[in-house]
């Protein structure tokens, strides 16, 4: 029997379906888009219902409404194969599982392929993206260790490892795995963006420049959600040293307009914007120009930390859609299955309300309504850096209702991630000054000048 290039058996003799197959194994470990190859390449050979059921899976991450009707034609097709091969017929079992929303299933099976086919890395970051949309980071490190156990020679399987520790606050271990998958390729984006993470929270701000400034051309060729998402990262660090042109810069080259149809690209254009503007800088119109693709998900509630970003987004440009995303979101808090409905009900309405508020200058209601999600926050997924824009969001609403003690709170416990953080400093210049601290508020303009007068 054929195997891929993992050593995973496959259900093809035919060369070009089998190089379709690694393409999409290869591909979708390293971002690239050859993976979306294996829908053309499903089509020509129905006889594959791995081919097919992969292909199905691959319109399942879409993370779109739409998602599931695309992928039933694939699923039809390799349903129709008689006696599939068992590592088939498990991968069309999961894909009958997340069309049905049984995410529970869903991971059960992807550890049952994990086990019984130890090399099969797809599996384990099919299983470590349900985990993060989930918030389990312990879970995601449990894969990640069985994937190195399996392959270890390969680098996305350190990569994976890496984030996996980062997310878990495991920083030194989270590093050593990402120069690990490094030195056993120096271009594995996921390693890369890994050690981002680790760069970032521990304030080393202009490390974290270097490094990615220097790693930037391995992005290109890469799909639109790595290639804009790493971009995305070296923007916070140009933001965090009050580099507000070349913030603005990436923005416009690297973050949005890649494929401005896709979710990710979408909240990570949201997500930039937001902080642009928490930092006093003006967007223009920028978010206007972002509204149209914002406008298609009015009634999006695929995922909860999706969809609260294009709430705000579209309230940002000032559209009605949000209004009418908020009711969507209230009324999926109410359908869910019942393994998801206190998080839509919990931590999602009372987010997206205080989202809402915020957009609308209603500074008390969003502290209100954003102090009943942010603890819960870890489970509408998301990383550590992409959920820090609600909590900065939650800081300037107590700015803006002049909870000016409450605020140094959070200030002074956010420089301690990094001192000179240029938008935090200013923001404590103003509270220390409101407070009756001259003497601090002076030592936090300093720091900001030190840093802008580099």
């Amino acid at each position: 029997m054929s195997q891929d290039y993992l050593g995973n058996p496959l259900d093809t003799e035919h060369p070009q379906a089998r190089k379709a197959l690694d393409d999409f194994i290869g591909g979708f470990l390293g971002y690239h888009p050859r993976a979306e190859a294996i829908l053309a390449s499903a089509e020509r050979h129905p006889e594959s219902a791995l081919s097919n059921a992969l292909a199905g899976i691959l319109l399942m991450f879409s993370e779109s409404p739409e998602g599931p009707a695309l992928a039933e034609r694939y699923r039809q097709v390799a349903a129709r194969v008689n006696a599939p091969h068992p590592r088939a017929a498990l991968y069309l079992a999961l894909l009958q599982a997340w069309m049905d929303e049984d995410l529970d299933q869903v991971l059960q099976l992807s550890e049952t392929l994990l086990e019984h086919y130890p090399r099969d890395l797809f599996a384990a970051k099919l299983n470590q993206y349900v985990q993060f949309n989930r918030g389990n980071w312990p879970a995601l490190l449990r894969i990640a260790l069985k994937a190195v156990d399996g392959c270890g020679d390969v680098a996305q399987s350190h990569g994976m490892l890496a984030f996996a520790y980062e997310q878990c606050h495991l920083l030194e271990e989270a590093e050593a795995s990402a120069r690990q998958a490094l030195a056993l390729q120096h271009d594995e984006p996921w390693a890369q963006h890994a050690l981002a993470h680790v760069m970032l929270t521990q304030g080393r701000i202009e490390e974290g420049i270097a490094f990615l400034e220097r790693v930037s051309p391995h992005w290109q060729g890469l799909n639109s959600f790595m290639y804009t998402h790493n971009w995305w990262h070296l923007a916070l660090f140009y933001l965090g040293r009050g580099d507000q042109a070349r913030v603005l810069e990436i923005y416009d080259r690297h973050v949005w307009g890649v494929l401005p149809a896709y979710s990710q690209d979408q909240v990570g254009a949201v997500s930039l914007l937001a902080r642009l503007e928490l930092a006093g800088v003006d967007v223009g119109e920028r978010w206007q120009a972002l509204a149209p693709y914002l406008q298609q998900r009015h009634d999006d509630t695929v995922q909860p930390f999706l969809s609260v970003q294009y709430l705000y987004g579209l309230a940002r440009a000032d559209k009605p859609e949000a209004q009418r995303l908020l009711q969507a979101l209230r009324e999926r808090a109410r359908e869910a299955p019942p393994f998801s409905r206190a998080v839509w009900a919990e931590v999602t309405v009372p987010l997206a309300e205080g989202l809402l508020a915020h957009a609308r200058g209603e500074h008390t209601l969003a502290l209100a309504r954003l102090g009943v999600a942010l603890p819960r926050l870890n489970e509408i997924g998301g990383s550590h850096a992409q959920r820090d824009l609600f909590a900065q969001i939650e800081l300037d609403a107590r700015l803006g209702a002049q909870d000016w003690a409450g605020a140094q709170q959070v200030l002074e416990l956010r420089r301690r991630y990094d001192g000179l953080d240029v938008p935090t400093n200013r923001a404590l210049a103003r509270v220390y000054r409101a407070l009756g601290l001259p003497g601090l508020a002076q030592a936090a303009v300093a720091r900001v000048e030190e840093v802008l007068g580099r």
